[in-house]
């Protein structure tokens, strides 16, 4: 397999990696056969699940605004993924021209592309760093130089936690950038779950045996169980919901008119007293 060139020799293009399954999915370039053929598999059992991902894109995007609305701005976007149109740095400075970004990912590929994207934006940076060491992350020069923790931060956690194992206590990585935040910063949540997907979970398991085959278990976690992200937070309204339901752009919005694979998955924001 030919390497291209805006692949770091770092990695290993014989093993799929999420971030790059998760840009196949949103119609990126930036992904190898590796990575489309594990998508493939996947979708065999839940071919929506290139839906699941744009109604997930189109909730950060909203949320975003509605930070930048409140007065927020500073982002730290935690498992950023490979930066694809209308990424979190572009919706927070066209809300606001002096919104601070930070990205941080463990995937090479995505910080790679990351730091690409962003060269000659002196407002946002990329950190290499993972959820599961929260302490490593705040600590980054990125973040002491572009976040001022003393202030409300938006803290987006973005179809992430579903990849982060109980034995890896997510919970409490969650926690640990929750305290390190000022009060008034918010919290911006998406999580698979098996509850709102339109086939049985049987056969949605098939797609959750295919991350576990290349390693990357995808846990589904119940409503009740994502919820317990937001300890310590007070919720936005409308809640705890299905993607599509978060605040949609307009009054006149009928879900009955969106893709039923959309409300795949739960979505909200919290807010530090």
């Amino acid at each position: 397999m030919e390497r291209p060139a805006w692949a770091p020799r770092s990695i290993d293009i014989s093993v799929p990696s999420v971030s790059r399954i998760y840009d196949y999915y949103l119609g990126g370039s930036h992904n190898f056969e590796v990575d489309r053929e594990a998508a493939r598999k996947a979708m065999e059992f839940m071919p929506g699940l290139p839906k699941i991902m744009q109604a997930n894109r189109a909730f950060m995007r909203r949320a975003v605004r509605f930070a930048a609305e409140q007065g927020i701005s500073q982002f730290l976007d935690v498992g950023s993924g490979i930066p694809t149109f209308g990424n979190v740095h572009e919706v927070a400075q066209a809300a606001r021209p002096d919104a601070h970004v930070v990205y941080v990912d463990h995937d090479p590929v995505a910080v790679a592309h990351s730091q690409a994207v962003l060269a000659g934006n002196e407002r946002a940076g990329v950190v290499a760093a993972d959820l599961r060491k929260p302490q490593e992350i705040v600590a980054s020069p990125e973040v002491q130089q572009l976040i001022d923790l003393n202030r409300p931060v938006a803290l987006l956690l973005v179809a992430i936690l579903h990849f982060v194992e109980d034995e890896d206590d997510p919970y409490g990585a969650v926690a640990e950038l929750r305290d390190a935040l000022a009060p008034g910063s918010l919290l911006v949540l998406t999580h698979a779950s098996y509850e709102g997907i339109p086939l049985p979970a049987e056969r949605a398991g098939g797609a959750v045996d295919v991350y576990k085959d290349i390693r990357n278990p995808l846990i589904m976690r119940s409503r009740e169980q994502i919820a317990r992200f937001f300890e310590g937070y007070d919720m936005v309204e409308p809640g705890l919901v299905p993607m599509p339901h978060w605040r949609p752009e307009t009054a006149a919005w009928d879900p009955d008119d969106e893709d039923p694979w959309a409300f795949s998955g739960f979505a909200g924001v919290g807010r530090t007293a």
